[in-house]
């Protein structure tokens, strides 16, 4: 990101009966005729299994880019929408990717990707290529069901070069319409803040429209890249050290639990807007902010970074000035970083640099809601 570095299978499966209610509103058809659900619902963060039946890996075979299924019609209907992902063999794959991998190119239909508990050591790529991907866990097993990886930005990369940190993250959602819910993302990368080469990204999300419920994201310098896109981020768990939310996308953090691991000092968000007209920026509303270390709310990446916390608990780990603006002056006139309504020693604001903003109630009202990231459009929860 920056030159500087700051049970048996059967009852396994019981715990899978989530209930799904409702019926889809098709929005749109594809070139091919499919309709396509252009938007995201809580039933595509749950999933139904028939209990007792015992889901073979051999019930599901791609041949030429489409999931088939030998059995029958019906199956492959079925199979085509769950596919299960158990490391002990037991499901559709032994891995994340794998599932992914049989999801056909350019899908019209919701494919929901179960991820059974287990501790899956692997880089996940969702190319951009397979929109209307869901991957669901169990809520009581979160913890339990985790996707992890330790690249590093100073690792080397396939032609010689440094990885860099956007090839760090251990899970890359590159598709538009994706989802996850209780899960685990994870990179086991420490870094303090003024260590070179520690960058190592958890999540990478680049595509549009995208939601995480209940997920975990884990790591340390750059943990979640919020790259580009409208994201919305519901009762999550993040933490890091250092700049460990970052990017340039447009997203909503709502009810998350933001916990900063540092040391020393460090930085929560690091938004890079970089152009005035760019519509993008970070908003957490009703989040609690603790942890250890004493952190910036947010440092300006970009020139037109922006970022507001509302109606947030924010510990006392926060450095009273409360933001950076990256060493460039110029950027104070131009970044909204901006506070509303919050509480906790953290929330103090006398100390504050004056180029931040204590925002008014009309103000801050395009922050606080799903509108911020055009939930309407998107959005059926």
């Amino acid at each position: 990101m920056k030159d500087k570095a700051f049970v048996p299978a059967v009852l396994l499966l019981c715990f899978w009966v989530l209930l799904s209610s409702g019926s889809s509103r098709l929005l749109q058809s594809d070139d091919k005729g499919n309709e396509l659900k252009n938007y995201i619902s809580w039933e595509d963060l749950r999933v139904v299994e028939e209990v007792g039946r015992e889901r073979r890996s051999s019930s599901v075979k791609v041949k030429d880019n489409n999931l088939v299924n030998q059995e029958s019609n019906m199956a492959t209907v079925n199979a085509s929408r769950v596919i299960v992902v158990d490391k002990r063999g037991r499901g559709d794959s032994v891995t994340v990717q794998g599932a992914v991998d049989m999801v056909p190119n350019s899908n019209s239909q919701r494919v929901k990707i179960l991820i059974l508990p287990g501790v899956y050591r692997e880089k996940v790529i969702v190319p951009r290529t397979k929109p209307y991907i869901s991957f669901i866990g169990n809520e009581s097993y979160a913890e339990y069901t985790v996707i992890t990886w330790s690249d590093k930005s100073s690792d080397p990369y396939s032609n010689g070069t440094e990885l860099g940190t956007y090839r760090t993250a251990t899970v890359a959602i590159d598709s538009d319409f994706f989802c996850a819910t209780a899960i685990t993302f994870e990179n086991t990368v420490v870094a303090e803040a003024g260590e070179e080469g520690k960058q190592a990204a958890a999540l990478r999300v680049t595509g549009d429209k995208a939601m995480f419920y209940k997920v975990r994201v884990l790591g340390s310098q750059d943990t979640l890249n919020d790259a580009t896109g409208s994201h919305y981020f519901f009762q999550c768990h993040i933490q890091g050290s250092v700049d460990f939310i970052f990017g340039n996308a447009k997203s909503l953090y709502q009810d998350c639990d933001i916990r900063s691991t540092a040391r020393r000092f460090g930085a929560i968000a690091a938004h890079h807007r970089s152009e005035e007209s760019d519509d993008t920026g970070f908003s957490f509303v009703n989040c609690d902010i603790g942890g250890t270390g004493k952190v910036y709310l947010g440092r300006a990446w970009g020139n037109y970074s922006t970022t507001v916390y509302s109606n947030c608990y924010i510990a006392d780990i926060i450095t009273p000035v409360g933001w950076s603006d990256w060493d460039d002056t110029d950027r104070q006139s131009k970044v909204l970083f901006g506070e509303y309504n919050c509480r906790g020693r953290g929330a103090e604001r006398r100390g504050r640099v004056p180029w931040s903003r204590s925002l008014t109630q009309d103000e801050v009202k395009p922050f606080l809601g799903r509108e911020f990231i055009f939930g309407d459009q998107w959005l059926r929860l």
